[in-house]
């Protein structure tokens, strides 16, 4: 019998959260949802947008390299969401000149006209901006844009025009909304503007009682227990921290080590742990070799020995870590890139599995 990790969100601890997003979208509000990878960001904005009865458009904007990338991936989604028809019918009528529509056996592909220039390019930006709600009006429903990853566009976006401009033309729609997830270093981009009021729902890591019923809801459907006279339950809280992918990763090798109707045992924790770490060492090495030096250096040290204060004098000569702005640099860095929690987690590793992993290699 195979898990089922699509629980409820109430049973994960973030009821709270999933209710305020779904008050939001339901008010046409927008929003900013800001954790790290494996905090149960999509899986609450996806589920928050069936619970309203939206139609998601969901873009990776990791994946959109430029801006003519981007027009691509928003045409794709909202080619997987709508009547092929009507798409076709607004392609023939109003932006011939910038997209086709191409007729295949499961239904049709919306396509970007080929070599646009930057004008043209803008100007099927604005258009197709504008299409989520035409095709909403027609099926009185209400639209989500999904933009994981949101900040990475503004690796291309220097000067923030396509951010700006998405952002006020969905916000002066009443039938589409946007919701930017992002991690948690982003939350100051949008916290301060005013001109398009954004809601931001944060997640911290899950509070290690709630993680410890919702391991032991799910493990008992497969008729799994820990065992109470053992510390395999609190083995199991350490390693993951009150972070859910990696407490659902451990959960699916428990699985497969325990015979149902077994006691996990202290033993089958550590084994579960270790066989994980194992399979996950080389996406950690190449992660390691992707850092510059200073952000490997301090993320090593926060791994070992972890501090609220890492610019403090005494931290800072006891590991031998660069002063000023070099630290500060590499402390935003790591949250940038989901590595670590901000000062109101105390700097914590944010891949609990990842620090586990760092602890043993340089023990």
């Amino acid at each position: 019998m195979n898990l089922e990790l699509s629980t409820p969100l109430e049973l994960i601890g973030r009821s709270a959260e999933f209710q305020r997003i779904v008050e939001v979208l339901a008010q046409d509000g927008d929003l900013l949802i800001v954790g790290v990878p494996g905090s149960g960001r999509r899986t609450l904005v996806r589920g928050a947008t069936s619970a309203v009865g939206a139609i998601a458009l969901e873009i990776d904007c990791i994946r959109a390299t430029d801006g003519e990338r981007f027009l691509q991936l928003l045409a794709e989604a909202i080619n997987q969401s709508f009547d092929a028809a009507q798409i076709q019918d607004w392609v023939a009528k109003s932006s011939g000149d910038f997209f086709r529509f191409q007729w295949e056996e499961n239904g049709g592909k919306l396509l970007l006209v080929r070599s646009l220039n930057q004008k043209q390019l803008w100007q099927a930006f604005e258009m197709l901006l504008q299409l989520p709600q035409m095709l909403a009006d027609a099926q009185d429903r209400r639209v989500v844009m999904i933009l994981q990853s949101f900040p990475h566009i503004r690796s291309w976006d220097r000067n923030g025009l396509w951010e700006t401009t998405l952002r006020r033309e969905i916000h002066k729609q009443t039938r589409v909304s946007y919701v930017l997830v992002a991690t948690i270093a982003e939350t100051t981009h949008h916290t301060e503007e005013t001109n398009y009021p954004i809601e931001t729902v944060q997640l911290a890591p899950l509070a290690r009682d709630v993680l410890a019923v919702w391991a032991r809801e799910i493990l008992q459907a497969v008729g799994l227990t820990f065992d109470s006279r053992s510390k395999a339950l609190q083995l199991f809280l350490d390693a993951v921290q009150g972070h859910i992918g990696d407490a659902m990763s451990l959960i699916r090798r428990l699985q497969t080590l325990c015979r149902p109707h077994e006691l996990i045992t202290e033993q089958d924790v550590e084994q579960a742990i270790e066989a994980q770490l194992k399979d996950l060492s080389i996406t950690y090495e190449s992660l390691l070799m992707l850092l510059p030096g200073n952000q490997v250096h301090l993320l090593e040290c926060l791994a070992c020995d972890p501090t609220d204060k890492p610019q403090s004098r005494e931290y800072i000569q006891k590991h031998g870590l660069s002063r000023g702005g070099s630290l500060q640099g590499a402390l935003i860095g790591l949250q940038h890139k989901g590595l670590i929690y901000g000062a109101e987690q105390r700097y914590q590793l944010a891949l609990p599995l990842l620090g586990l992993w760092l602890r043993r290699r340089l023990s």
